[in-house]
């Protein structure tokens, strides 16, 4: 017998005395557990069950057991996890010799054996499977699945009493045994995680509470544990762990201290009595890395309140000094530390392998705190079992492989997955040959029996109720199993040997197995998400509960510092350019100081593993730059926008510039040359494959951009590397993988993964053949047996948690597969499948995020591959590959598309549409294009469009930027918009021009010339500033004349006055202030250089200047000279470097004007000084004042001025030819013709009078003459001469025939206008009408009028009232209003037409200064191209084609981009060859009542018949049509929507909207007024609520629920079907949360927005409140009807204070009228505050404030503008503010304020967190890219 206290228990004789517990007793028991284990005894005796319920730990178990061995009852335990089903509990089959047989379960075995039933992790398992042991537990009854009833033992007794034991047998009833009982250990629910207990189940245990063991007891076992150690100190450390035991550490969410493991802690202490006590607490409870940072300083504020903060003082091991195996004890090792300074030798488990002296592994290069960190983990090894918690990628793996090998362990790396099953983790299934079913042992127990080091790969993974079935093997180091065996510690097998007097064999038959003494497991997971609440994702979970937290001994390991790092890379990779590792680390560790969260994210993807990688490639190709291996590394291309800035921000802090490579440039060609592939500039030999068919062969079109991807692939490939492609949907990932494996010969496995893509599905696929099992290798298995290629494609579409296992194989070169086969890298045991030395993968996957939302499998493993972000190919590369696509289509059409699409691309990139248009979708139009030519691109695009045709916004922007590039959808055929022609007058001759040269001499006279070089002053240099060049192409919905637009960025009050083009570039001059513009025709950039320093400062209307430009020819192209006509400023410069010089023509221009009153004070026009530029491309230029009697030429070349004095006043100068120029007489317009010997150096130059009609005042005289036919074509004879085209105003045209080269008189033909242009009333005109009365006062200084010689025509620009409105519009039409219109004079087809040119958005308000500039509002150039420019005065740039035959070109292109619709219906016509024959053809008979007749040869007029006349037949002898369906509709009619039905929609919508405003009462003012905020930001709205939805969505996504009952066959229990089973499907279901995990709150965000006065003040510059109302606006329209997502309030700040209440958290307006409400708030707000500046306040306030709410995650975002300096404060401190709590993600948007103030401010201002929106049109769409990057990234 045995007696506690005064109960006794009477002792049986085991039957199976092995399955008794042995050595769990200790020596002496504490008072405590003797209490425990007397009130077990009272229950047992009673007959009752018990359930022990306390904390994690071993404890409950231990005392269980004690019992148990006390009483020597046999144990039958069970773990219980979440896998666990009834079959585990009651019966499982099995299949023997081909009969399904039922075993006995631990249940059904101890009920009937009468053993003690132990169930351990109640509250793991899943709810409903407990209960079958309900009746079991209350009645000691059960009804088994073989058909056999249990019995309570008194029932049977009492039914043996009536009946034979035979006759029971045969009605399959069992006794239950009277000492059957169940102790049941768990953990109490609500305070851990678990399932809550049931009730019915609950009511039948007895419970007793088993708390750790009271603080004397437990001092007196750590006395006894380490005697070497202070009694005072000791206690301390209990008293800590008490502390964060209690009650109250729980309720500041601090897990239990593991008070279990201070023995085994004590171990270590007690050999090390150095070692301090912080340390050792740490590594029992490693706060820093799971708490926050209360939690954390609650913590060291208990170890400092109890004197154990003395981290400091006592230092750590510092390193290992040898290892050698110990001589006396077998499996053990005698380690040596040298600790402070003394060295310490001390004996640890070691494995059967030679042990390894540390420091002399050629792949670990050992740096100072990896040496201290295995130095710490040897103090563990000999304690117990360890985890390592490191960031992915700082060396976890190869730590603890070093470490294996120091200590002669074998490793078995077990790879943990997500959804890995209690089954994976200890046995599997499988069947025998004969077919029957057998448990196989996983390699964790095979580690276990052979005493290797188990290396359990990522437990932060692994549910936690899975990882629960280790504990026993942790703590006791014993382990049950499915098939009943038993593993036992090594001691306790030994003892139990020598008291049953039993061999190993036999034991082994009875299935116990001793567990070797050298084994242990290392952990290693990823460090806990501090104060992360546990999602459902299960990376955010805080794994480290209290129950892991019993079960290791933890090491963090840090990441390493910048010098260890800089040693472990030179280490590792000798030859990498130093410089270049030193700028990467710089990088790297600035990004890990920050606490910024993206900036940390990006610094996790730089861990040492990519920085290893990154330098074996810069060892390899040293002269790659480290920005491309940095953006590579983190795929910047793919970042949120954010994330990226904040890169670029530290790239530059880190001044790493990417250096375009200098062979770039080449062309990447590839070529295979004597069995070596060439890509660019990397070479490779190519594969000899013994399987040829799965070598890829695709259609492959070379362009550069996938030739630099390849050749990068090509590099990685050659390092060995696994590669990863991550880019947009159809880029071509596939055809660049298909297209390297081509080209390098290797055949390739294909793998596609999807949703449910499992592990098993990744390696193997079972099957049962013939009752037998048997596994089909995956593409996976083959390709890393054969050596093949493993190409994985949609990578991100399958679970991470499946994706994860393939670490391993990329890593270690291992992997498990489920047959029990391994993949090893290096020769080794039997049932092995050797990896093939060849063997590589690529991965491909999409973009993480937005509108893909796969899984982030970059984020996953994107640390294990050679990341390559796969963009679409660039404009030049896009374009040479659609020319192979579609060789036929005009190459027009092809740059439309890559424009056009480019554009849509970069709108992706930014997010203002969500889906990314790729190259697939273009090759796929060209195609068409190519096979259908005649059918319209506007047509084909819709291929790709309609997807969106029903998404309003999507469509609008689509049709936007397609018509912005010419593309014209939705343009019909009929709409071109040519403007109307009128017939020019008759051709007349109207007068001779004859030359005087006669006997008198005064007739000609010679101009002394003379010559001296330029003075040059400067040069200056000034900033040459590019915008970008916003291109419309203008014939997207009709055809006119009208080629493109676009807008130069000028200031409003600016006025231009020169515009002139050169080749292809137009150069605008503006000159208020002076500025000169210049664009290419076709480019992206306008190139700005402002002028204002140069000029003096002008005052309004005291000093116009007048600016005009030339343009220099070849050598000078580039350059230009600038000309004030005013001044007479001469200027150079040159636009590419910047530089401005003076040019001092003649030697007086230095002297002021003598009276200063002259130029601005006197009324009467002073003579301006002109310049002629016609031959400027020639670099010569002619200068002359109006009234003067000087001819300055300026050779920019030679820097030469040649001064000629003439004989008369000048009026004007024409150059008629290079040495022949016109010159007008001031007051008689007396025409001269001077004409110049071709070198200036001759001293004179003659000048001849002309007899000429004096009237006549030329405008423009061409410099070059019409080409014969045109001469012809104008004068209507066939005529050749020298001739030249002048205009005045009193003509449309004349042309003088046989001038300037010809002595005979020259005739002069005109094309005489009606009126005279100068005598028609100069009415004001269009933007002047309202502005200035009275007439102009002078001429305009710009003619505006030109000719085009090649297509013969002239064209001027005329205000509407010069124009002949009425025979240009019918009566009842009022004309469009307009600048100006251009009149164009054909002189070919004799017609003259009137083109409009819209009016200018804006007009400067000077307007008398805009008068004298030019008659109309345009300013018009010739382009080189043929056709005009205009540029009108607010700044719109328009390019005209003018000349016919270049319009009729582009009409037809324009057709048939849009494609022909003739009207005729589309017929279906079948051929078929019918049997009969073809008759004679005849007309048929004629049917009287005309019906239709098909087919058949008997009536006229049928269709598709034979032999009679009519339609679509055959044989028949002509068409004929007898009226059917004639009647026919054009398809834009039939297309188009009645009318009435248009209006009663309109109605409909309109009575439904006035409703609407009835019912919120709001006025339709209010309403109009609201609608102004919302529909700016309508698109942006609409975008971020596609985005919430489809994240939705995401979060909704189903799961797949195991073991049930109907459903698809689950391939891990196909075994289990073949024995019958029932619950052997899985299907996809809505998961229950994890029980216990909190519920998800909803994110929080606050919007601070300045309401302060100057936002009022300068709203009227820049608009800044009204965009803040915008985004306020924004927001509240967003989030509506997403208040459970999404809680968020707008608070105002401003001079009143910083907590303005706009919008409050629980009361979030629901309609319009209350947010119009809060706009009108904000409004009025900022009208009548306080001045003052409360950024840094509310800022501040805010953050704080938000910080106590409980949410998932915290926003804010600041408007405000910036006028920090103003008040004072510092741009730092408002950083500090900003990132001043870790939890909450603040954000600045300063709207751009005075200067570069903002500018500044950013710079100062951490990266990703602030922006600065000088435009603000900006503020809603950087408000957008906030959400979209870091709110919706996790939602």
């Amino acid at each position: 017998t045995v007696k506690i206290g005064e109960v006794i228990y009477k002792l049986k004789p085991p039957q199976n005395p092995e399955l008794v517990p042995i050595k769990h007793i200790s020596d002496s028991l504490p008072q405590t557990v003797a209490e425990h284990l007397r009130w077990i005894m009272q229950k047992d005796l009673l007959g009752q069950d018990v359930f022990l319920i306390g904390p994690p730990g071993p404890l409950r178990r231990s005392i269980a057991m004690q019992y148990l061995e006390l009483t020597k009852r046999e144990v039958e335990y069970v773990a219980l996890s979440r896998d666990t089903t009834e079959t585990d509990l009651k019966q499982r089959r099995e299949i023997y010799s081909g009969t399904a047989l039922y075993i006995d379960q631990c249940a059904v075995r101890a009920a009937t054996q009468g053993r003690v039933l132990v169930l351990e992790g109640l509250e793991k398992a899943e709810r409903n499977v407990l209960p079958i042991l309900n009746n079991l537990l209350e009645n000691r009854e059960m009804q088994l699945e073989d058909g056999r009833f249990l019995m309570s033992s008194e029932r049977y007794d009492k039914l043996l009493q009536e009946h034979t034991k035979q006759e029971l047998d045969n009605w399959k009833i069992v006794r239950v045994s009277e000492d059957f009982r169940v102790i049941a250990l768990g953990l109490p629910v609500p305070k851990y995680k678990g399932n809550p207990l049931d009730p019915p189940l609950r009511s039948r245990f007895q419970a007793r509470d088993i708390y750790y063991l009271p603080f004397k007891d437990q001092l007196e076992q750590l006395y006894k544990a380490a005697p070497n150690i202070a009694a005072e100190r000791l206690s301390q450390l209990l008293s800590v762990a008490t502390t964060l035991c209690s009650q109250e550490s729980s309720n500041l969410g601090l897990p239990d201290f593991p008070v279990d493991n201070l023995l085994p802690a004590l171990h270590m202490l007690n050999t090390f009595p150095m070692m301090s006590s912080q340390q050792l607490v740490h590594r029992l409870y490693p706060y820093k890395s799971i708490l926050g940072k209360e939690g954390y300083t609650a913590v060291e504020g208990v170890l400092s309140r109890f004197e154990l903060m003395d981290g400091r003082s006592q230092t750590a091991p510092c390193s290992i000094l040898s290892v050698s195996s110990t001589r006396d004890l077998e499996g053990h090792a005698d380690v040596t530390l040298r600790v402070a300074d003394k060295d310490i030798t001390f004996q640890v488990p070691a494995g059967t392998k030679e042990l390894r002296p540390p420091n002399s592994s050629c792949t670990f290069s050992s740096t100072q705190s990896h040496s201290q960190l295995l130095a710490e983990m040897m103090q563990s090894h000999m304690a117990k079992d360890m985890c390592l918690i490191g960031a992915k990628g700082c060396g976890k793996s190869v730590i603890a492989r070093e470490f294996a090998e120091m200590l002669g362990y074998s490793m078995e790396p077990v790879m943990l997955y997500q959804d890995m099953t209690a089954r994976d983790l200890l046995q599997q299934r499988y069947t025998l040959p004969n077919g029957d079913t057998a448990w196989r042992p996983s390699p964790l127990v095979t580690a276990a029996a052979e005493g290797k080091l188990l290396l359990l790969d990522g437990i932060h993974r692994v549910n936690l109720g899975t990882l629960a079935v280790l504990s026993r093997l942790l703590h006791d180091r014993e382990l049950d199993l499915y098939d009943g065996t038993r593993l036992l510690r090594w001691d306790r097998y030994q003892t139990l040997k020598e008291q049953l007097q039993l061999s190993d064999k036999q034991l082994q038959e009875r299935s116990i197995l001793p567990i070797h003494p050298s084994f242990r497991v290392l952990a290693l997971a990823e460090p806990p998400i501090v104060g992360a609440s546990t999602n459902s994702n299960s990376r955010d979970q805080q794994w480290l509960s209290p129950e892991l937290l019993t079960m290791f001994l933890y090491h963090t390991v840090t990441p390493l510092d910048k010098a260890e790092e800089m040693g472990l890379i030179q280490a590792l990779t000798p030859n990498v350019p130093k410089e270049a590792a030193e700028q990467l680390l710089h990088l790297t560790h600035s990004l890990r100081r920050t606490n910024d969260t993206t900036a940390q994210s990006l610094a996790s993807s730089l861990s040492t593993r990519q920085l290893l990688r990154i330098c074996r490639r810069l060892s390899q190709y040293p002269e790659e730059s480290i920005a491309h291996a940095v953006n590579k590394a983190c795929l910047s291309r793919f970042l949120p926008r954010l994330a990226r800035a904040s890169l670029e921000k530290s790239l530059a802090n880190c001044s790493i510039l990417d250096t375009p490579d200098p062979n770039q440039t080449c062309d990447f060609s590839c070529m295979v040359k004597d069995g070596v592939l060439t890509i660019g500039a990397v070479s490779a030999p190519i594969y000899n494959p013994d399987d040829k068919i799965k070598v890829p062969d695709v259609l492959f079109y070379d362009n550069p951009q996938h030739m630099m991807v390849m050749e990068d692939m090509l590099k990685d490939y050659l390092l060995g590397e696994h590669l990863l492609l991550v880019g947009n949907q159809g880029v071509g990932k596939n055809k660049i993988v298909d297209r390297f494996l081509h080209l390098l010969r290797r055949p390739r496995e294909y793998l596609q993964l999807h949703r449910d893509t499992t592990v098993q599905t990744l390696t193997l696929q079972p099957s049962v053949q013939n009752g037998i099992i048997t596994y089909e290798d995956s593409p996976l298995v083959k390709a890393a047996k054969m050596g093949h290629i493993l190409v994985i494609d949609e990578a991100d579409k399958a679970p991470t948690n499946v994706t994860c296992i393939l670490k391993t194989l990329v890593e270690n070169g291992e992997m498990i597969l489920a047959d029990g086969r391994r993949i090893i890298s290096a020769e080794g045991r039997p049932n092995t499948i050797l990896m093939h030395p060849d063997f590589r993968m690529l991965v491909l996957a999409n973009r993480p995020g937005f509108p893909f939302l796969g899984n982030d499998f970059f984020g996953a493993l994107g640390d294990i591959f050679s990341c390559h972000a796969v963009d679409n190919p660039n404009p030049q590369a896009e374009l040479a590959m659609l020319k192979q696509y579609g060789p036929d289509v005009p190459d027009a059409t092809l740059q439309k598309l890559v424009a056009a699409f480019g554009e849509l691309r970069s709108m992706a990139d930014q997010g203002t549409i969500t889906y990314p248009y790729s190259t697939r979708e273009v090759v796929n139009i060209v195609k068409h294009l190519q096979k259908f030519p005649d059918e319209g691109l506007a047509n084909v695009v819709r291929n790709v469009f309609d997807f969106d045709s029903y998404n309003k916004d999507m469509r609008e922007v689509l049709i936007e930027a397609l018509h912005k590039h010419g593309i014209p959808i939705g343009a019909k055929p009929s709409s071109v918009k040519l403007a109307t022609e009128l017939p020019l007058p008759e051709v007349k001759m109207t007068g001779y021009w004859t030359l005087n040269q006669g006997g008198n001499d005064r007739r000609k006279m010679l101009c002394p010339t003379e010559t001296h070089p330029i003075d040059i002053k400067g040069p200056v240099s000034l900033r040459v500033q590019p915008y970008p060049l916003n291109r419309q192409e203008s014939r997207a919905l009709s055809f006119s004349e009208e080629k493109a637009h676009w807008q130069i960025p000028m200031n409003e009050v600016n006025i231009i006055c020169d515009a002139i083009t050169k080749d292809d570039v137009l150069y605008v001059a503006t000159c208020n202030p002076v500025c000169l513009y210049t664009m290419k025709e076709g480019g992206e950039t306008i190139q700005c250089m402002e002028l204002y320093d140069v000029f003096p400062r002008t005052i309004s209307g005291v000093w116009q200047p007048f600016v005009t430009v030339a343009p220099l020819g070849s050598p000078l192209d580039g350059q230009v000279v600038l000309h004030e006509e005013q001044s007479n400023t001469v200027l150079h410069l040159d636009l590419v470097t910047g530089s401005v010089r003076r040019l001092m023509l003649s030697l007086d221009s230095e002297q002021p004007p003598t009276r200063v009153s002259n130029w601005w004070g006197s009324k009467e026009h002073q003579g301006g000084h002109k310049m002629c530029r016609d031959f400027a491309h020639k670099n010569w230029l002619l200068f002359y004042k109006e009234d003067g009697t000087h001819v300055e030429v300026l050779d920019v070349l030679e820097g030469q001025v040649h001064s000629i004095s003439l004989p008369i006043k000048l009026k004007s100068v024409f150059l008629a030819a290079e040495d022949r120029w016109l010159l007008l007489e001031s007051n008689t317009n007396k025409k001269f013709l001077l004409t110049k010997p071709m070198h200036m150096a001759a001293e004179n130059s003659g000048v001849w009078s002309g007899e000429t009609d004096f009237a006549l005042i030329p405008q423009m005289l061409s410099c070059e003459q019409l080409p014969v036919e045109n001469l012809s074509a104008a004068l209507d004879q066939k005529i050749v001469s020298p001739n030249r085209l002048l205009t005045d105003t009193g003509s449309f045209a004349r042309i003088v025939v046989g001038f300037p080269d010809l002595v005979s008189p020259n005739e002069v033909y005109s094309f005489m206008r009606p009126v005279d242009l100068s005598v028609m009333k100069n009415s004001e005109s269009g933007a002047h009408m309202f502005l200035s009365g009275g007439l102009r006062t002078s001429t305009p200084k710009q003619q505006n009028c030109v000719s085009l010689i090649s297509a013969n025509q002239v064209v001027r620009a005329l205000p509407p009232n010069k124009v002949p409105l009425t025979e240009l519009y019918p009566k009842d039409v009022t004309p469009q209003l307009t600048a100006a219109y251009l009149e164009v004079a054909d002189l070919n087809s004799k017609k003259v037409k009137y083109i409009p040119v819209p009016r200018s958005m804006s007009v400067s308000p000077y307007t008398n200064w805009l008068t004298k500039v030019s008659e109309s509002d345009v300013i018009i150039a010739p382009l080189s191209s043929g056709g005009v420019v205009t540029v009108d005065m607010g700044g719109h740039v328009r390019l005209w084609e003018t000349g016919l035959d270049t319009l009729q070109r582009s009409l037809m292109e324009w057709k048939n981009m849009i494609g022909t619709e003739d009207g005729r219906p589309i017929q279906i016509t079948i051929q078929q060859d019918s049997t009969l024959d073809v008759t004679a053809p005849k007309h048929g008979k004629i049917d009287p009542n005309n019906a239709p007749h098909v087919g058949g040869n008997q009536w006229a007029g049928g269709t598709g018949g034979r032999d009679t006349a009519g339609l679509g037949g055959k044989g028949g002898p002509y068409r004929l049509d007898a009226g059917h369906n004639v009647y026919q509709v054009s398809q834009a009619e039939k297309d188009a929507v009645p009318e009435e039905i248009r209006r009663a929609a309109l109605e409909m919508a309109e009575k439904a909207f006035k409703d609407r405003l009835k019912e919120i009462d709001m006025s339709e003012y209010d309403a109009a007024m609201y609608e102004r905020f919302s529909n700016a930001v309508r698109r942006q709205v609409q975008s971020l609520r596609i985005i919430l939805d489809s994240l939705q969505a995401k979060g909704k996504e189903r799961q797949w629920l195991k073991n049930q009952a109907l459903g698809e066959l689950d391939d891990a229990k196909i075994i289990d079907g073949l024995t019958g089973e029932k619950a052997i499907y899985k299907r996809r279901g809505e998961q229950d949360p994890e029980p216990g995990s909190p519920q998800q709150k909803p994110k929080r965000l606050r919007v601070l927005a300045d309401v302060s006065g100057s936002m009022y003040r300068f709203n009227g510059v820049d608009g800044r409140l009204e965009r803040s109302m915008e985004a306020v606006c924004m927001v509240m329209e967003a989030l509506e009807n997403y208040e459970h997502k999404f809680k968020y309030d707008i608070v105002g700040h401003s001079g009143d204070g910083y907590d303005i209440e706009l919008v409050r958290a629980d009361k979030v307006p629901k309609n319009n009228k209350e947010r119009l409400k809060v706009l009108k708030t904000m409004h009025a707000h900022a009208q009548f505050c306080m001045s003052g500046d409360y950024t840094l306040e509310g800022t501040d306030a805010s953050i704080k404030e938000l910080a106590r709410v409980e949410a998932d995650e915290h926003f804010v975002v600041v408007l405000s503008d910036a006028n920090l300096e103003r008040y004072g404060i510092q741009p730092e401190r408002f950083a500090q503010v900003l990132t001043s709590d870790p939890q909450v993600n603040a954000f600045a948007i300063f709207i751009g304020s005075l200067g570069n103030q903002a500018e500044r401010l950013q710079k100062t201002l951490p990266a990703g967190r602030s922006f600065v929106a000088m435009d603000t049109k900006q503020i809603p769409q950087i408000l957008q890219q906030i959400f979209t990057s870091t709110m919706l990234s996790s939602v």
